[in-house]
């Protein structure tokens, strides 16, 4: 398949700004059996029965983006893709002309990093000051870049899940944004099982695919844990065949990369699978989503867990009945395609 295959004309006024008033006012599109149904996330417990296993990812998005000025004077947007130790950050760089090895970036309240060395489109950098300190007195919440507004406290609480507790994100899990703690509670009292994983989401979920032909993207990678007691839930529910449901892509794509030799393993690594039409999938069942970019790896990977047409039908009911896309928007709730 091309990458032209999973393009889609999306009205910018459908492009969510600002999350819903409360999490569970978003909107829910359901998708069983090719057919679609309007819902709501309030409800969400409907289409759960006891035995089903939710699995959740508890990253938390770091203040990651930093503003700074080179030796030059020239400004400088650094945003920390991954956190090293305690001063050294793998980061993406937005300036007029990349800084070379060495050279130093400087911050306000006399913070500083040096430039230790370029891998491709990402640099190392080491700061003067713990990085916990630096991205707490300087950091701002990375929104992505259809969000028009920069961060401000309001974000700093809806753009995180109400789960979220391990830091290392660049990008919230969407799809988690939804849930608040009475929904989660109703879900328990179901008789669904919660469990939870790590997977920091990095840069890379805003990097655009640059090739026409898919097979030839590389994804940047991501670190992901996942602890003995959710493989041991997920592993009991393979065995006796019930639903396992992943709360958006990033914990799909952790729970798929997890599985060796017929099961889920306790493991923490770094994953950079890219799932597209043909992957077998072997762990998850339904997957809950928000609606993803065009020619994006999301809606690549949603078109091959559910199908490309049955992708393309839901998002033309989507857009014809005015749900809102993307990191702000409503989510849908899939099924995997059998076929």
């Amino acid at each position: 398949m091309q990458l032209h295959d999973f393009d889609f004309d999306l009205p910018p006024k459908l492009i969510a700004q600002v999350p819903a008033k409360n999490r569970e006012d978003s909107r829910l599109l359901v998708c069983q059996k090719n057919a679609v149904a309007d819902s709501m996330f309030r409800d969400i417990e409907l289409y759960f029965q006891a035995g089903d296993v939710l699995v959740l990812n508890n990253t938390k998005v770091m203040k990651a983006r930093l503003h700074g000025k080179k030796d030059s004077g020239g400004q400088i947007e650094v945003l920390v893709e991954r956190v090293l130790d305690t001063t050294t950050a793998l980061c993406l760089l937005k300036a007029s002309h990349a800084p070379k090895e060495t050279s130093v970036i400087h911050f306000a309240y006399d913070i500083s990093a040096q430039v230790i060395k370029r891998q491709n489109d990402l640099f190392y950098l080491k700061f003067k000051l713990p990085l916990a300190k630096v991205l707490s007195t300087i950091g701002h919440l990375p929104l992505p870049p259809y969000i028009h507004h920069q961060a401000n406290q309001y974000d700093e609480g809806r753009y995180q899940t109400v789960f979220s507790r391990h830091e290392g994100a660049v990008a919230a899990p969407t799809a988690g944004l939804h849930f608040t703690a009475e929904i989660l509670d109703k879900l328990k009292a179901k008789g669904v099982l919660i469990v939870e994983l790590t997977l920091h989401v990095g840069a890379g979920t805003f990097q655009p695919i640059r090739t026409e032909n898919i097979e030839t993207h590389r994804m940047h990678k991501e670190w992901f844990s996942i602890p003995l007691s959710t493989a041991k839930i997920i592993n009991q529910a393979l065995s006796e065949k019930r639903r396992i449901c992943a709360v958006g892509t990033t914990s799909l794509r952790a729970l798929e990369s997890a599985f060796v030799k017929g099961k889920i393993k306790k493991l923490t690594q770094e994953t950079d699978i890219f799932i597209r039409p043909g992957y077998r999938f072997q762990v998850v069942d339904r997957l809950l989503t928000n609606f993803h970019l065009p020619k994006s790896t999301l809606i690549i990977l949603v078109s091959a867990f559910a199908g490309l047409q049955n992708i393309k039908n839901i998002y033309t009911h989507a857009i014809k009945e005015h749900y809102r896309f993307f990191s702000y928007g409503d989510c849908m709730l899939l099924e995997r395609n059998q076929s």
